[in-house]
C-alpha cells in the first residue's frame, strides 16, 4: 500500500516546497510529486498545509520524561525514550551516557545490545561523553571519575559493545595517538568535548582525527585575545560542531555568530536529561532549568522542535535552515546516508508541524501517527 502525504510545506535540504505530494511505499520515500500523480488505491492523508520535514536526529541526549537512560541505564528506559521522543517527532537518537563509573558505562553497553533486536528503529547507538574528559572544564562531571583513555580500556568497551558506540566526546589534547587513531579507525565519531586545548592544540587534532565539536561554547575555554583558545580553530576549521540552543546554555547572540562562521556544520542537539534522586547524576529541575545538587547546570530540557523554534525566532535562522540543523546535518555526521532529506530512496522517517510549532504528527520508517 501507498501512503500519499498531500497539502503539505514539504522542508527539506534548505528548501520549502509547496503543491506537492509525498508517496510513502515500504518504508521509504517513493516519490516527491505532483498532486495529480496520486495512485487511484493510495491511502491519502491531508496535511492541511502543514511543514512536512524530515524526521529529527538528537545525536545527544541522556532521557525524557521519566527514562533517564544516561545515568540508569536499561533495555526498558531505551524503550521510554524511543517511545516518548517518538511523540516528540524525534525519529533517531543517540542515548548518550556521561562520565560514570564502569559498571555504568557497560551497563549501558549491555543495554543497547539487550535492546537492539526490539528497537523501532529510532534509537541509533551509543554516544559516551567522557570519562575521558579534562578536569578543568568538567562542568556537571565528577572530577573523582575523570581519568585519561587507555588503549587496552578502549578496546575492550568497543568489541564489548558490537558496533553500539557510535560517538566518543573527550578531551583530545589528554589523549594518546594510539587510542584516537585506534578509535577513528573503528568508525566511530571523536568529538572533542570538556576540553580545555589551546588554540594551537585544537589545529592539530580537529579532522586529524577529531571530526566534530560537543556543544559549542560549553565546558571549553572562552576566546582570549592572548590566549584565543579553541573557539577560533573550530570557526577556522570548521568542524561539525554542535549547540544547545535552549538560550541557557548559550546566548542566542552567540549562536548567530557560531551560525556565521560555521555554516552547514552547525547542528542542533538537546543534551536532555530527566529527574533523577540517586546516582552520580541527581538532576532537579529548577524554575528552567536542569541543576545538580550543587547548583551547577547540567543538561536541558529542550525538545528538538523546541531548538528548532528557538533558533527561529531568537537566532535569526531561516526554517529551512532551522530543519537542517536538526536532520540533514546530523544524519552527516553520523553517516546516515538515508536519512535527513525527503527525496526517493530515503527512509520515511517524517515529522509533521503547524506555524505555531506544534506537532501533528510523525512517521518512522514508513508507519505514520498522527497527534490528536
Amino acid at each position: 500500500m501507498i501512503t500519499a502525504l498531500y497539502n503539505a510545506q514539504i522542508i527539506s535540504n534548505g528548501e520549502i516546497l509547496s503543491g506537492k505530494t509525498v508517496l510513502v511505499e515500504n518504508g521509504k520515500i517513493k516519490a516527491v510529486t505532483n498532486a495529480d500523480a496520486i495512485p487511484a488505491d493510495a491511502n491519502k492523508i491531508n496535511l492541511n498545509s502543514a511543514y512536512l520535514a524530515p524526521g529529527f536526529i538528537d545525536l545527544q541526549i541522556y532521557g525524557t520524561g521519566a527514562y533517564f537512560f544516561g545515568g540508569q541505564p536499561s533495555a526498558a528506559n531505551l524503550k521510554g525514550m524511543e517511545e516518548g521522543l517518538l511523540a516528540q517527532g524525534c525519529t533517531g537518537f543517540m542515548a548518550t551516557i556521561a562520565t560514570n563509573t564502569n559498571d555504568i558505562v557497560e551497563a549501558g553497553i549491555a543495554a543497547a545490545k539487550e535492546y537492539r533486536p526490539q528497537a523501532k528503529g529510532n534509537f541509533l547507538g551509543l554516544h559516551l561523553e567522557g570519562p575521558y574528559l579534562n578536569p578543568k572544564r568538567r562542568g556537571a562531571h565528577p572530577a573523582e571519575l575523570i581519568k585519561k583513555a587507555t588503549l587496552s580500556e578502549v578496546k575492550h568497551w568497543v568489541d564489548m559493545a558490537g558496533g553500539e558506540i557510535k560517538i566518543i566526546t573527550l578531551a583530545p589534547e589528554l589523549q594518546d595517538a594510539e587510542v584516537l587513531a585506534y578509535l577513528d579507525g573503528q568508525g566511530i565519531v571523536l568529538s572533542s568535548g570538556h576540553s580545555d586545548a589551546t588554540y594551537t592544540e585544537a589545529k592539530s587534532f580537529i579532522h586529524k582525527p577529531v571530526s566534530a565539536i560537543t556543544h559549542l561554547y560549553n565546558a571549553m575555554p572562552p576566546m582570549h585575545h592572548r590566549e584565543p583558545g579553541i573557539i577560533p580553530a573550530i570557526f577556522e576549521d570548521r568542524p561539525y560542531t554542535s549547540v544547545v540552543a535552549d538560550g541557557i546554555h548559550v546566548n542566542f547572540t552567540m549562536i548567530k555568530l557560531a551560525k556565521r562562521e560555521l555554516g552547514d556544520k552547525l547542528f542542533l542537539i538537546t543534551d536532555a536529561v530527566a529527574e533523577a534522586s540517586e546516582g552520580t547524576y541527581q538532576h532537579h529541575f529548577t524554575g528552567d532549568r536542569f541543576v545538580m545538587p550543587d547548583g551547577t547546570l547540567s543538561g536541558s530540557c529542550l525538545t528538538m522542535l523546541k531548538a528548532v523554534q528557538n533558533i527561529i525566532q531568537k537566532a535569526n535562522i531561516s526554517l529551512p535552515e532551522a530543519v537542517n540543523m536538526a536532520t540533514l546535518y546530523p544524519a552527516q555526521l553520523a553517516k546516515l546516508a538515508d536519512k535527513g532529506k525527503i527525496e526517493v530512496g530515503f527512509v520515511a522517517d517524517l515529522t509533521i508541524f503547524n506555524s505555531d510549532f506544534d506537532l501533528q504528527g510523525v512517521m518512522l520508517g514508513g508507519e505514520l501517527t498522527m497527534s490528536t
